[in-house]
């Protein structure tokens, strides 16, 4: 019997392994793990290999386009690049985030070509409207998980939030977070009663910086039986003591308390009102969710998209 063939050499100290060597599955997951800027950019330019891969429906059903925010050092789209990933999907995509950017447009364009998305993230768009937001949601059967954040452009009122309610029965993620106050000043319960009147599914909630009351949360407590997770975090107009803190500990598994630390938040400066704050109430803080949502370094290369925005559609094909 002829010996076993040897294995190979091991290479050379400080040779670094040749990636394209690599299963095709290993380099999928490795993609993977890239947002849709730095794929559409940067990584489908690395080889025939990289690029095909990177045009599998299959590696977009999640899109993230999460950026900095500086527009005006962005010599690229970010919404005509946003088009162009979830065209990739082919229609499977489940999940998407969009921040500092978007408008009504793409939002329906989005919810028009993704009738399976499950997942919705909109952070710092000030650019859709409230109608805007019940236009697409009467397009998202499927949806169970929906984040608005720091949209602080416009006053999200109760009504995007019951037809978002009708329209979509199984949600059961809501994060509705807005600017935190130090120092309660305006009472509001109607996003608080839209919740707790539309959306009985809910299993988790997160009303970051919310004006509402007491009323409001004893509303959604009662209209939200099946929640298990509430954060009300720099929410200071509510009040957790007696019946109602007890209530919260016996029906709530997971509670954050409106003076709870934010050490685990990421601030989210998109500057104060001076319509919702008077002089002295103006110390503002955003914060992001508990998804962590960071910002890139600045030493990521962005440059090959103005050649992508001249040439036309060559480089998604």
């Amino acid at each position: 019997m002829d010996p076993p063939p040897a294995p190979p050499p091991p290479q050379p100290p400080g040779q670094c392994r040749n990636w394209l060597e690599l299963p095709r599955d290993v380099t999928e997951s490795i993609l993977l793990r890239l947002g849709a800027i730095e794929i559409l950019t940067s990584a489908q330019k690395v080889c025939l290999l990289w690029r095909n891969i990177c045009k599998d429906p299959s590696m977009w059903r999640a899109v993230d386009m999460r950026n900095p925010g500086d527009f005006w050092d962005m010599p690229y789209d970010l919404e005509t690049m946003c088009r162009h990933a979830v065209d990739r999907s082919c229609g499977q995509l489940v999940d998407i985030n969009v921040e500092y950017f978007g408008t009504d447009e793409l939002l329906n364009y989005i919810a028009d070509c993704s009738s399976r998305l499950r997942r919705l993230q909109l952070v710092s768009c000030h650019s859709i409207s409230e109608e805007g937001l019940s236009e697409v949601a009467a397009k998202l059967p499927l949806l169970e998980e929906l984040n608005i954040s720091y949209c602080s452009y416009w006053s999200l009122t109760k009504e995007p939030l019951e037809v978002v309610g009708r329209c979509c029965p199984l949600l059961k993620s809501l994060k509705l977070n807005s600017k935190g106050h130090r120092r309660p000043y305006i009472e509001c319960d109607e996003e608080a009663l839209a919740i707790a009147e539309n959306m009985p599914e809910l299993r988790q909630l997160q009303l970051f910086g919310n004006k509402l009351t007491n009323d409001g949360l004893l509303a959604i407590l009662d209209g939200c039986p099946h929640l298990e997770s509430l954060d009300l975090r720099q929410c200071f107009n509510v009040n957790l003591t007696e019946n109602l803190g007890r209530r919260c500990a016996e029906q709530i598994k997971h509670l954050r308390f409106p003076t709870d630390p934010t050490d685990d938040a990421e601030i989210h400066d998109n500057g104060s009102s001076d319509e919702d704050y008077p002089s002295g109430f103006s110390d503002i803080d955003n914060f992001s969710d508990d998804y962590g949502y960071y910002e890139f370094s600045g030493d990521s290369d962005y440059s090959y998209y103005g050649d992508i925005i001249d040439y036309g559609d060559f480089y998604f094909d």
